[in-house]
C-alpha cells in the first residue's frame, strides 16, 4: 500500500522512477540482446553483438549502430555495412502522381527503362541511396506514368523490395518468431501454424503462477510460448527424450535468466518408473552426462564415460585431446614441452571440474522437478512433438490435477482420433474436442481488400479436453453386470400384484 501510494504523490518520485528505471531500457537494444531483423515479410533472429558480421536477404551489415535504439526502429544498410536510422520521406513526388485509366496500351518490350543494369551499377558505387536511385527509375521510365495508381504503387513496391536495402529491427515475441519458423524452417516445429499455437495457448489457460507440463519437439517454440506467456511466475517441466531436450527457440526468445529459474526438466525415460514408485535419483548422473549438448563437445558424445571417478576422467581427457588436435599441434612447435604438459593439466583439470559441476546441478534439477510431478497437481498439459501422442497422454496426464485443461498437437488427425478413442476409454477426462483450424490471409488496402491468392492448406490438429476424478474402485465392467442381474421396476411390480391376487 506504501509504495502505491508513493508513486501518486510528489513525495513518492524516486520509488517511481526507479521502476520505470529498467521499463524504459526494456525498449532499448542492448548489447547481447536477441532481436528479429524484419524486411518486408522475412524474419531473422539474431543476437546483437559488435563486429559481428549478419547477412539478411543477399545484404552483410554489423549491428553495432543498433545498440541503444529503440525497438521497432528502421534501419538503412550504408557504405561499409553500417546501419543508419532511415528517415521518413515522401514516397511519390508531386510529378509522379499522374496516372493513367488503363493498362491496354502498355507493351512490355524491355524498352521503356532508359537506365540500364551499367548505370545503376554505377549510381550504386556513388553511395546513392535506394530511394534515390527508385526515384530515378520512375523518372527514365516512359509508360510508368500512363499506368493506373495500382499499378503504379505495385512498380514502386517491386523496385523499392530490390533496391532499398531497409532493415526493422523488432523485439522478438510468440508470433514473431512462430510466423518466422513457420516461413522458413516449418519441418523444426512440426508444421505448427501459429494461429495453431495461440489456440493452443488459449486451450491450455496458460497464465503466471502455473504448473505446467510441457513434452514438445518444436525447437522449443513451444515452450518459449508458454514461458512469455507465464512471464517467470509459476513453474514449467519439460518433458523431454533422447539425451537432452532442444531450446534453440527458446533462447531466441532473449528471456533473463530468472525466467529460467522456475524450469525443470525431465527424462521421458524415467517417467514410467516415477509412475510405479521406482524411480531413484542414483541413475540420474548416466543421464546428465548424455544431456550435454553436440556444440559443447564439437560433435563428440560422451557416452562412453563411467561412474568410476578415475574412468571418467580419462575419459574426458580423451575427448580433450580429440577434440583439440590442431590446437595441440601448434603448441608442440610453439612452446616448450614441460611448460605445455603443465597448461594442459590445467585445461584438463578445469574441464574435468566443469563437467562434473554441470552434472550436480542437472542431477538437482531433476530430483526438483521429480518431487514437483510427484505431487500429480499440475495444472495443465501440453503435448506437441513429432512420436505418437498416445502413450504420451496416458503417462503425463497421470501428473495433472483434476479440473485442468490438456491440448494436444499433431500433424496429422489419425493419431489424434487414436488417442481421442483411447482417453474415452481410460475415462479420467470430458470435454473432448478434435479440431483444426482454419486461416486465411486477407490484403487490405483501399479500394483492393481482397482474400490472398495463396493460402496455408492445413495447420496441423488439437485434441483439448478437461481431466476429472477418475473412480477406479468401481469399474465400469461391475455396474454393466449389477444392472444386467437385477430386474426392471416395471416387472417387480407386476410379480407383486399377482401375488396378491386370490
Amino acid at each position: 500500500m506504501e509504495g502505491t501510494k508513493g508513486e501518486g504523490q510528489p513525495g513518492g518520485g524516486t520509488m517511481a522512477n526507479n521502476a520505470e528505471q529498467p521499463r524504459q531500457q526494456d525498449h532499448l537494444v542492448r548489447d547481447g540482446d536477441f532481436v528479429v531483423l524484419k524486411r518486408e515479410d522475412v524474419f531473422k533472429a539474431v543476437q546483437v553483438q559488435r563486429r559481428k558480421k549478419v547477412t539478411f536477404e543477399k545484404q552483410w551489415f554489423f549491428l553495432d549502430n543498433v545498440i541503444g535504439h529503440s525497438y521497432g526502429t528502421t534501419f538503412e544498410v550504408s557504405s561499409g555495412g553500417n546501419l543508419q536510422p532511415k528517415k521518413m520521406m515522401e514516397e511519390i513526388t508531386s510529378e509522379t502522381k499522374e496516372a493513367g485509366i488503363d493498362n491496354r496500351n502498355i507493351v512490355d518490350d524491355g524498352k521503356s527503362q532508359k537506365l540500364t543494369q551499367d548505370d545503376i551499377k554505377a549510381l550504386k558505387d556513388k553511395g546513392i541511396k535506394g530511394e534515390e536511385i527508385v526515384q530515378q527509375l520512375i523518372e527514365n521510365s516512359t509508360t510508368f506514368r500512363d499506368k493506373t495508381e495500382f499499378a503504379q504503387d505495385k512498380y514502386i513496391k517491386k523496385k523499392k523490395k530490390k533496391y532499398e536495402a531497409v532493415i526493422t529491427v523488432v523485439k522478438p515475441s510468440t508470433r514473431i518468431l512462430s510466423i518466422m519458423y513457420y516461413a522458413r524452417e516449418p519441418g523444426k516445429i512440426n508444421y505448427m501454424r501459429y494461429d495453431t499455437l495461440a489456440q493452443m495457448l488459449t486451450l491450455g489457460n496458460i497464465h503466471a503462477g502455473n504448473k505446467m507440463i510441457v513434452m514438445e519437439t518444436c525447437a522449443g517454440l513451444v515452450l518459449g510460448a508458454v514461458m512469455e506467456r507465464m512471464g517467470g511466475f509459476g513453474s514449467i517441466i519439460q518433458m523431454y527424450p533422447g539425451g537432452g531436450p532442444v531450446r534453440a527457440a527458446t533462447t531466441c526468445f532473449g528471456f533473463p535468466k530468472s525466467f529460467f529459474n522456475s524450469l525443470y526438466e525431465f527424462p521421458l525415460g524415467k517417467v514410467n518408473s516415477l509412475l510405479n514408485g521406482t524411480f531413484s535419483s542414483k541413475a540420474l548422473p548416466s543421464e546428465s552426462k548424455d544431456s550435454i549438448s553436440v556444440e559443447e563437445n564439437n560433435g563428440v558424445l560422451l557416452d562412453d564415460l563411467q561412474t568410476s571417478p578415475k574412468e571418467m576422467e580419462e575419459n574426458i581427457i580423451e575427448v580433450i585431446e580429440n577434440n583439440h588436435p590442431q590446437q595441440e599441434t601448434m603448441e608442440v612447435i610453439s612452446q616448450e614441452p614441460e611448460y605445455k604438459d603443465q597448461k594442459e593439466r590445467g585445461n584438463k583439470k578445469d574441464y574435468i571440474q566443469e563437467f562434473q559441476k554441470k552434472q550436480e546441478q542437472q542431477k538437482k534439477r531433476q530430483i526438483e522437478a521429480a518431487a514437483l510431478l510427484n505431487e500429480r497437481n499440475a495444472d495443465g498439459l501440453i503435448i506437441a512433438s513429432r512420436y505418437h501422442p498416445t502413450p504420451l497422454a496416458l503417462s503425463l496426464l497421470e501428473f495433472v490435477a483434476s479440473s485442468r485443461p490438456f491440448v494436444i498437437y499433431c500433424h496429422y488427425k489419425e493419431p489424434l482420433v487414436e488417442c481421442y478413442t483411447k482417453l474415452r476409454e481410460r475415462g479420467g477426462v470430458i470435454n473432448l474436442r478434435l479440431s483444426e483450424t482454419w486461416l486465411r490471409n486477407y490484403q487490405v488496402l483501399p479500394d483492393r481488400s481482397h482474400p490472398k491468392l495463396m493460402m496455408s492448406g492445413g495447420g496441423g490438429y488439437l485434441l483439448s479436453g478437461i481431466t476429472v476424478a477418475n473412480d477406479k474402485q468401481k469399474p465400469e465392467s461391475c455396474t454393466v453386470e449389477l444392472e444386467k442381474n437385477e430386474e426392471p421396476i416395471a416387472k417387480k411390480q407386476k410379480v407383486e400384484e399377482s401375488e396378491d391376487l386370490p
